[in-house]
């Protein structure tokens, strides 16, 4: 009886450490970053519990109102301050290269490839993560096509001979180097002042991240060849996770990849609207009219893209992956290079 009775309280208490409410603080985008974060993933946070029906409060706080660096996410979240970061690829590269490997210049030049490549090396990223920052992996997404907005007029990738450009990335600082131009790194909101004091005379984002920073303010041109698909994602620490029953985990991990699937779609929605809206055309729904150049993309400009991967990004970027993770380049090549005949 006795035994009985002390098995019946150890199981009510177990079900009872599950009952607890969880409190979830989520690290997400720039608050200034654009649609995605305004429409889709602060939304989805701040209506989590609903959705997924688990006994969770949510705290979403936007990572410059948290006064965080975004190249702190990684460590941000290892160190269990927040529970969940929404991860800007480029710059969480720095402490975790591999996450580089899924967004070199010249690998994504559509939504399509990018879809392929994440696909395929995304399970290696995960698992860096796992190791080196307590987190796991839920998904990845892409901001858009990352094109080239400049104060001076262009028509071509060569005519950014000399120029200073920001980059989002050692990967396009390195391709823009490759052209005769400086890359330099600079946060997205001090971007449009740039551009307008000469500080830099062009930079590089999505259609509608520019749209909403205001660039075309200070930009005449835009030149709409894919360098980049800006992929960010989610993470969890691994001690939060451990907060849910196993049954619970899979509802969190199934929301978070309906929500990156519907982010994908809306991604694709946003650059055509975007265009449209930098370049004085209708309809422009979404974004504020401009009336900046679109400068028409050449065959020459399109295979010095698609040739980046081999002969730049690739071979600095795996020098650097290589350096942190000994099988990093190898696993790239027998996942997405294989595809790609790399």
């Amino acid at each position: 009886m006795l035994r009985t009775l002390l098995i019946t309280t150890c199981t009510f208490l177990g079900s009872a450490a599950f009952a607890e409410t969880v409190t979830l603080r989520v690290l997400g985008q720039p608050s200034g970053s654009g649609l995605i974060a305004q429409q889709k993933e602060q939304p989805f946070f701040e209506a989590l519990a609903e959705k997924t029906g688990l006994d969770i409060k949510v705290e979403y706080l936007p990572i410059d109102v948290a006064g965080i660096p975004d190249t702190d996410a990684l460590r941000i979240l290892k160190s269990g301050l927040f529970d969940i970061i929404s991860i800007r690829g480029p710059q969480v590269s720095r402490d975790e290269p591999s996450v580089l490997g899924l967004d070199l210049v010249g690998l994504n030049t559509s939504y399509e490839a990018g879809k392929a490549h994440v696909e395929a090396f995304l399970p290696y990223v995960d698992q860096r993560l796992q190791k080196q920052f307590n987190a796991k992996l839920y998904g990845m997404w892409p901001a858009g096509p990352q094109v080239i907005f400049c104060k001076p007029e262009i028509a071509g990738l060569s005519d950014l001979k000399g120029l200073k450009i920001r980059v989002g990335d050692q990967s396009a600082a390195n391709f823009v180097a490759n052209l005769g131009a400086t890359g330099i790194s600079m946060p997205f909101g001090e971007v449009q002042q740039s551009l307008a004091r000469g500080v830099v005379d062009c930079a590089i984002t999505g259609p509608a991240s520019a749209n909403t920073g205001g660039w075309p303010e200070a930009t005449t041109t835009v030149l709409p060849v894919a360098l980049q698909l800006a992929m960010n994602g989610y993470a969890i620490n691994l001690k939060s996770l451990e907060k849910f029953s196993p049954e619970d985990q899979v509802k969190l991990e199934a929301a978070i990849d309906e929500l990156t699937a519907e982010i994908w779609t809306f991604s694709e929605e946003l650059y055509s609207d975007a265009m449209r809206c930098n370049t004085g055309q209708q309809p422009c729904e979404r974004g504020v009219p401009y009336a900046l150049t679109e400068a028409p993309v050449s065959e020459a400009d399109l295979k010095l893209v698609s040739d980046a991967v081999g002969a730049v990004s690739l071979p600095i970027w795996a020098e650097q992956c290589n350096a942190v993770a000994a099988d990093c380049e190898e696993v790239w090549r027998t996942s997405v290079g294989a595809g790609l005949g790399l």
